[in-house]
């Protein structure tokens, strides 16, 4: 049994991942300021409401408790909220991040496993975009990410720290038992947005008075909308697994990246109508001009995931990412265990 400090463990990628290790047999510790997560989305888990821009808050959970290793999901990380608010992204995801590496330092505690993103890449020169494609963020979001990275290049050099960072898109989909779900506020994330729509017009709302907008028809894709990577959130949680089973095995210091994705994109067109066949509800939207800095298309590659890391995603298909995303939304039932494509 390892003992894990999921920090940012009551969000909605974090309360999964705490969930898995749970029912693992691990033994779970969640930190988080619930600013952007929520208590009652912490399963299995004991709980410490702290702040990582608070170092007494940190230097006294890691000496009230033991902790072999460290997943870090905690990050805002909104790309459009970062253009309007570089201060906050800036404090809470850089130096908040360098506050908890300190801590883990003065701890002995050398393993972390970073949640970060493909936004560390920018405007994508080829795709699918692989580990080697240079990083150039456009938005302070990515930029933060990138920085904690360097950081983690660093530690590990100087001070011996093993992390892996994991960069991935669109994170999607729901716990596939539904006892746990997306809650953000405000919702930005598409597949969310078109399944409330969903229950808008199943509840008696008027299908052409739609409040689902479709930002731009006209980008170089086969039916003109935007191209994206989605991954579930289990496939997501899998992989973390997988990178802290590498850090256990791990010595010295170092530090590594990995991509995460299905390796296929969807289409904003695609992701609607595969809505309106599960659902058997009239979706319709609103085509909006498109949002600046929007790329056509964004597509990773985990072929280094997979050799390396032996990860797999389970829910490669768009049909069951949408299906445990309806069951939590409190959609029609579908199957218990949705149906995909390759085992984890």
């Amino acid at each position: 049994m390892t003992a894990v400090l999921v920090v940012g463990g009551a969000g909605y990628i974090g309360s999964h991942m705490v969930r898995m290790l749970a029912d693992q047999g691990h033994e779970v510790t969640v930190f988080d300021n619930l600013s952007r997560g929520h208590r009652d989305a912490v399963l299995g888990a004991d709980f410490v409401r702290g702040d990582l821009l608070n170092p007494a808050d940190l230097e006294s959970l890691f000496q009230s408790r033991r902790f072999d290793a460290v997943l870090h999901f905690a990050a805002l990380c909104y790309v459009g909220e970062s253009v309007q608010m570089p201060r906050e992204y800036y404090r809470n995801n850089v130096v908040g991040t360098l506050n908890l590496l300190n801590a883990m330092l003065n701890a002995g505690v050398r393993r972390l496993v970073f949640s970060s993103t493909c936004a560390t890449y920018g405007d994508p020169v080829s795709v699918p975009i692989t580990e080697e494609h240079p990083q150039a963020p456009v938005n302070p979001y990515g930029w933060t990410k990138l920085m904690v990275e360097k950081a983690l290049a660093d530690y590990g050099a100087a001070y011996g720290l093993n992390s892996i960072a994991l960069r991935y898109f669109n994170a999607a989909g729901c716990d596939p038992d539904g006892r746990l779900g997306e809650r953000h506020d405000p919702e930005t994330h598409l597949i969310p947005l078109v399944l409330r729509e969903a229950l808008r017009v199943r509840s008696g709302g008027d299908p052409t008075d739609t409040r689902l907008t479709v930002f731009g028809d006209d980008f170089p894709t086969p039916d003109g909308t935007c191209v994206r990577d989605y991954i579930h959130v289990h496939d997501l949680c899998s992989a973390h697994l997988a990178a802290l089973n590498r850090l256990s095995g791990a010595e010295g210091g170092g530090f590594e990246a990995f991509n995460l994705g299905n390796g296929q994109g969807f289409s904003v067109r695609e992701v609607i109508e595969t809505a309106r066949r599960l659902t058997g509800i009239d979706i319709r939207f609103r085509i909006g001009p498109r949002r600046p800095g929007d790329p056509s298309e964004l597509v990773g590659s985990a072929a280094k995931a997979r050799t390396t890391l032996g990860w797999k995603p389970r829910f490669d298909q768009l049909e069951a990412i949408l299906e445990t995303a309806w069951r939590w939304h409190g959609g029609v039932d579908v199957p218990s265990a949705p149906q995909a494509s390759a085992p984890a």
